[in-house]
């Protein structure tokens, strides 16, 4: 059994204007035994989930393209991303954030969703978890355009892919988004859809 490594916790709450911003001062008791006085800072914004729609017949994967202001603040310089659909939890569970979430961003309304993995995305300052799902879409699915919630100012465009163009994609650096390449090679790996 693994001893405790954190004591005397201090919580500072730096910013709650979007999400919540916190400066932790605290002790750690280090591999030697040794406990020494650190600080950090964790940025919450709840956890939150992620899908991968895919036809079987047709070979191919649903997406989503929209701006991140994160990105083009770090060199991207459009700012624009390819994407998985994906949104924060809120008050729902896993399944049904993101049966909610697709409808929203894609247009499409799915019932069955499979559960392949969860991981924290940004440990060393982002408190999320996100849940992974894959799903299998048909076009009798599609009930909407999708495009996103006006109210949360969303301007997503729905992408259809090959998924051979999609591992490309990913390969050649148009796909940058780390939850939508595990999921792009989760299908890959599991031989779900073809690369070829």
């Amino acid at each position: 059994m693994e001893q405790e490594r954190v004591d005397n916790l201090e919580i500072e709450i730096l910013s709650d204007n979007w999400y919540t911003l916190k400066k932790v001062n605290f002790d750690f008791r280090k591999n030697d035994g040794n406990w020494e006085r650190q600080s950090r800072e964790a940025y919450d914004r709840g956890n939150g989930a992620a899908i991968l729609l895919y036809n079987l017949e047709k070979e191919t994967v649903i997406l989503t393209k929209q701006f991140r202001m994160p990105t083009f603040l770090n060199g991207n310089t459009s700012g624009m991303m390819i994407e998985v659909c994906a949104g924060l939890l809120e008050k729902d569970n896993a399944e049904d954030c993101i049966r909610r979430e697709t409808q929203e961003e894609t247009g499409y309304e799915i019932s069955n969703v499979e559960k392949v993995f969860e991981a924290y995305m940004s440990p060393g300052s982002v408190t999320e978890i996100v849940h992974f799902f894959i799903a299998e879409y048909h076009e009798d699915m599609k009930i909407g355009e999708g495009g996103g919630v006006d109210e949360e100012q969303e301007d997503i465009e729905v992408l259809e892919l090959k998924f051979s163009e999609a591992l490309i994609m990913m390969k050649d650096g148009k796909i940058k988004d780390g939850k939508t390449i595990m999921l792009l090679q989760h299908l890959q790996l599991q031989l779900i859809l073809a690369d070829s």
